[in-house]
């Protein structure tokens, strides 16, 4: 890897590639962004191809061609379209590490190609995991290739846990905010507007990761992300919830000590952190004021009013296509929600029905684990009557 950390960023124009926007911009000489791919937001691709003069920029959805004649590119920059051009760019000598932070299942190729060309991926999109953990496990070790996690429950379990051996952990934590609802009832839950779920208490993040974080199913994808990235059993992964969002993981060792990764809620840490590792430097978030802090809060989650939470826990331990049809079912469920056509209540039940009916394989290949997100979604699709 070249001393300058050349970076390819997979969803530029979502939060979490605006964020790593900012700690490139902020990294002085560490860091160069050399391809920005965005799915079809071209006017906020090129704001930033302007401010980081990548040499590529990638559009995915190359029907948005047509509208480029009205916005203009740096002239240097060479625009491609397409999933094949973002295969080329992160397999391309040119490109040290992917930041991988296209939302959802579609992240998963990108991500694919990288760690077939043996790259160093900075993992955002956790659905890579959750879908195919088994199979991108198996992959990084063939190709030698890297994942370092960007998720910052996940960042503080690996900031915690780099000196020891498996050996000796007892189990992870993983913290939650509880979303906007950690105080409501199981009847008010049914009432929830899209409104009240998208006004996220701690954190700004887009919309399917809100309402993740509201029904508590990105806390259940956590876990089974969890599972393969630290290669840990699933009892050995718990959640609690924290309000403050200032702890994002502990981890207990065999000896009864535990550490805790503490930090501000900002997502631009675990992202210079993934980017530059082993290296630390200068930081853009705000330090921690222990004269501020006054409590740090930790209760058990409710798993009648937040089941999602069991059902993480419950496809973590199943394996095989189990996290395909849990992530591709959670995927369109919070899409008809967002639309108006399902319930806020209804979401992760849903979801834990088609689990319940879906053709398990232990050992799916990448093909079979694809075709069953796809049913997932149709099943879905079926039930809210589209």
């Amino acid at each position: 890897m070249s001393e300058r950390r050349r970076v390819a960023i997979l969803g530029s124009t979502g939060s979490i590639g605006r964020s790593s926007v900012e700690v490139i911009q902020a990294s002085g000489d560490c860091l160069e962004a050399v391809a920005l791919v965005a799915r079809a937001d071209v006017a906020q691709l090129a704001e930033q191809a302007w401010a980081l003069r990548p040499k590529w920029v990638v559009i995915v959805d190359p029907e948005v061609a047509a509208g480029l004649c009205d916005i203009k590119f740096p002239p240097e920059v060479e625009i491609l379209f397409g999933a094949s051009a973002v295969n080329k760019i992160v397999q391309s000598s040119e490109v040290d590490v992917v930041l991988s932070a296209i939302v959802g299942r579609a992240g998963l190729e990108g991500t694919w190609a990288a760690l077939e060309a043996g790259k160093t991926v900075a993992l955002a999109n956790k659905e890579t995991l959750v879908v195919a953990g088994h199979l991108v496990k198996d992959l990084a070790r063939k190709t030698g290739a890297t994942i370092f996690p960007v998720d910052s429950e996940h960042s503080g379990v690996f900031q915690a846990i780099r000196c020891e051996g498996k050996e000796h952990i007892r189990r992870v934590i993983l913290t939650a905010s509880g979303g906007p609802f950690r105080t409501y009832r199981l009847e008010e839950l049914a009432s929830v507007t899209v409104e009240q779920a998208l006004a996220h208490p701690t954190w700004r993040m887009g919309k399917k990761i809100t309402i993740d974080s509201a029904t508590l199913m990105n806390k259940a994808l956590e876990i089974i992300e969890a599972r393969w990235l630290f290669d840990l059993r699933p009892e050995q992964i718990e959640v609690l919830i924290h309000p403050q969002s200032v702890v994002h993981a502990l981890v207990e060792f065999i000896d009864g000590s535990v550490i805790a990764q503490l930090s501000q809620p900002d997502m631009r840490l675990p992202i210079q952190l993934a980017l530059l590792w082993p290296k630390r430097r200068e930081g853009m978030i705000r330090r921690l004021d222990w004269s501020e802090i006054r409590k740090l809060e930790f209760e058990l989650p409710d798993l009648e009013r937040f089941s999602a939470v069991r059902l993480g826990i419950r496809v973590a331990e199943m394996g095989g296509t189990a996290g395909a049809v849990l992530n591709g079912a959670n995927e369109a469920a919070v899409d008809a929600f967002l639309s108006g056509r399902l319930k806020f209540d209804q979401i992760v039940p849903l979801c834990e029905s088609i689990l319940d009916r879906h053709p398990f394989e232990a050992y799916p290949s990448l093909e079979r684990v694809l075709e069953l997100d796809h049913w997932a979604r149709q099943e879905v699709f079926h039930w809210v009557g589209n």
